[in-house]
């Protein structure tokens, strides 16, 4: 009785997260499983011009405690200077993403910090929760070249040398 309750229970969060999501893809991991990858696209809220996909794995109807992901971004519109003066410059960056992963308080969270020095723009995904000894993480990266952000190094260090 109590394993009916807990997948009637895990069966009815899922359909009610479902619609929530921002799902590009979705994909079954077999016929005698009940997880899938689920592919997102998450829009950098202060960055418009960027895009990250993110893969994790969604276990229906399971109490599975699914910590492994994997991000990647890309430049999809403009960024300009503007965009970048609105961001935290320091270097802890700043969360732009959080979503919850399991009922045992695990959440996934991307957090955005910007390299001054290469003009690049990171994104690293990453599991709040301990697991098997490693905190689960994913790095990808958007650089400024050929951007309206971007600044010709040897302009900036004849500004600075003036």
């Amino acid at each position: 009785m109590k394993t009916l309750l807990k997948c009637a229970f895990a069966a009815t969060v899922s359909l009610l997260l479902a619609g929530c999501g921002d799902d590009v893809g979705k994909v079954s991991l077999g016929l005698f499983t009940t997880k899938d990858v689920i592919i997102d696209a998450k829009h950098d809220p202060k960055i418009p011009g960027v895009t990250c996909h993110i893969s994790r794995i969604e276990a229906n109807l399971d109490f599975a405690d699914p910590s492994d992901m994997g991000i990647s971004c890309r430049q999809t519109g403009p960024i300009n200077a503007a965009d970048l003066a609105n961001i935290d410059m320091g270097k802890h960056g700043e969360v732009i993403f959080t979503e919850s992963l399991s009922i045992l308080f695990k959440s996934l969270k991307v957090r955005r910090i910007y390299d001054a020095q290469n003009q690049t723009l990171l994104y690293l995904s990453y599991s709040t929760k301990e697991t098997n000894g490693s905190h689960k993480h994913a790095l990808s990266t958007v650089p400024l070249y050929g951007s309206a952000a971007w600044v010709d190094p040897a302009l900036s260090a004849g500004a600075k040398a003036n």
